[in-house]
């Protein structure tokens, strides 16, 4: 089959094309026919880092986790899925677990549900490890209805899936993000866009909450941001974040009885512990998105899987909106 392999880590031009074995199927995998495969930052920090990263695979390797596609063949012990089944997961490029920039791949048969069916391949292929994240995130962290929540980057792959989700859940949803192209995103998905780069916490905790703070916040920023997330939260108010490598003062965590979630999804395809509660959420996500409640943004812009260097370059330079997908097949 074809693939798109790298034989070291590094610039977005260590990809190259090649004729690797197709996989057989085996005991609690089904064998995917890719349609489509979506462009991550995690799948560029193991491009770039590599063995750096302790969930990397080693070199030669396939790269690429989130997918759509058909099953083609199921393993012993799969009996939720058939060949012809129309799927979308998270399932690979770590570890031993091999990606989605090739025709075929062995799937964890508990990586994977059903694809939403009013969304094409490229769209579900855009949604499973963002979808999962912001689900992860916002059922941590308590969403209800009538909360107040607060999405930092809510014009991003997780941020603006986490708007819609909250929608869905009846929360009362804002977002930061800057002005044009963002705000108009945020505002579009049924949140109030908050422009950081001119109001301040203070500013914008008085103008949404009257100064009480926000009762769930999703911080897909991170690092520095999470002292922004502590100023925001209302007193014992709940925080998740999907970035926290920072050393932090957590004195005002304390002062404001606040909870801190970290949401980190590689931690059931890396240490192969509780990977059927992905599958769960990929079910319940395509209820949603059936519903009409969830749709992933994807970017317009077009690449095949020879054009994946061109992808992780287009992904980098910041000006896609929505996800960056590459069509397989």
């Amino acid at each position: 089959m074809k693939a798109m392999i790298i034989r070291e880590f590094g610039a977005a031009d260590v990809f190259e094309s090649a004729d690797i074995l197709k996989p057989t199927v085996s005991a609690g995998n089904v064998l995917v026919r890719l349609a489509a495969t979506s462009v991550n930052t995690i799948d560029m920090m193991i491009r770039e880092m590599g063995e750096a990263l302790p969930f990397s695979p080693k070199a030669p390797a396939v790269l690429g986790m989130d997918f759509a596609g058909t099953i083609e063949a199921v393993g012993e012990g799969v009996t939720e899925f058939n060949v012809g089944d129309e799927i979308y997961g998270c399932a690979g490029g770590l570890g031993d677990l091999p990606g989605t920039l090739a025709q075929y791949m062995l799937a964890d048969a508990k990586l994977i549900a059903r694809k939403p069916k009013n969304l094409s391949m490229r769209e579900a292929a855009a949604l499973p490890l963002v979808g999962i994240t912001a689900y992860e995130g916002l059922t941590r962290a308590g969403i209800a209805e009538g909360k107040s929540v607060l999405v930092h980057g809510g014009a991003g792959g997780v941020g603006h899936v986490a708007v819609q989700l909250a929608k869905h859940f009846g929360a009362n949803v804002f977002a930061t993000g800057a002005e044009g192209t963002q705000a108009e995103l945020i505002e579009k998905l049924g949140a109030k866009a908050i422009n950081f780069k001119t109001e301040t916490v203070a500013d914008y905790v008085a103008k949404h909450t009257d100064g009480a703070g926000f009762d769930v916040i999703l911080d897909t920023v991170g690092g520095a941001n999470l002292t922004n997330s502590i100023e925001a939260a209302k007193l014992n108010g709940q925080i998740a974040t999907t970035l926290s490598f920072i050393e932090l003062d957590l004195s005002m965590v304390h002062m404001k009885g606040l909870s801190l979630h970290v949401v980190f999804m590689l931690i059931p395809m890396m240490h192969n512990i509780g990977r059927e509660v992905h599958g769960n959420i990929l079910a319940q996500l395509a209820e949603i998105v059936e519903a009409g409640a969830l749709i992933p943004v994807v970017d317009e812009q077009r690449f095949s899987l020879e054009q994946v260097t061109d992808a992780h370059q287009y992904l980098a330079s910041g000006k896609a909106i929505g996800k960056v997908v590459i069509d397989i097949n």
